[in-house]
């Protein structure tokens, strides 16, 4: 094999294994359907009795999830989906509690006409409202909490200005030490000058 064939016969193979690679991250319960070599995937999930969202390939163009039982969505489950130009969840039981906070800004964000047609069923005094009217009051009183890895970086950066700080105390202390010790030593020198004028002084004057 010469070196042209070798390279045609490589830029194949890589080019298979991408479209393999590409087929393989369609979820199992979804049907997937390339819009062509660059206009990424129509993700067809509808009507299949899900209950999470799955993990979805991040050239999904267009997303159809309408028609399960999903309630919830994940925070940063579908932040990967930066090609995304339509998206269909309607028709699924959404419980409109703090949970369902990271839905609705990602709509915002995303499709405006989804978020229109999303509905709450759950809890009763929000049932059958659009997504896209809830306020803070309908929602309760929601906390944010921290992610894992803000929480680390909290406990890290914590750690690291206590560390600073006793490392600051402990060089005050050092130089206040150090300070103090100087001046023992000076006085004691000074102690021991005025000593020895002192001896010299009594020779000079019983030599007179």
């Amino acid at each position: 094999m010469n070196k042209t064939e070798f390279i045609t016969t490589a830029g194949f193979a890589i080019s298979l294994l991408f479209h393999v690679v590409q087929t393989e991250v369609c979820p199992p319960s979804c049907n997937c359907k390339s819009l062509g070599e660059t206009q990424g995937l129509r993700i067809d999930c509808s009507s299949r009795q899900l209950t999470e969202v799955p993990a979805l390939p991040m050239n999904t163009k267009r997303l159809y999830l309408q028609n399960n039982s999903l309630t919830s969505v994940p925070p940063s489950a579908l932040d990967s989906l930066r090609s995304l130009e339509e998206v269909k969840i309607f028709d699924n039981p959404w419980n409109c509690d703090c949970h369902i906070l990271y839905l609705k800004l990602w709509l915002e964000d995303i499709s405006a006409p989804s978020l229109a047609n999303t509905r709450c069923a759950t809890p009763a005094p929000v049932r059958m409202k659009p997504l896209r009217e809830l306020t803070g009051n309908e929602l309760g009183i929601c906390k944010r909490l921290l992610p894992i890895k803000c929480l680390e970086f909290f406990w890290r950066d914590l750690i690291l200005i206590a560390g600073v700080i006793a490392t600051l105390i402990l060089v005050a202390c050092a130089l206040k030490f150090s300070k103090k010790l100087v001046c023992q030593i000076n006085l004691s020198q000074y102690d021991s000058r005025s000593c020895l004028l002192g001896r010299h002084a009594s020779k000079s004057h019983k030599i007179q």
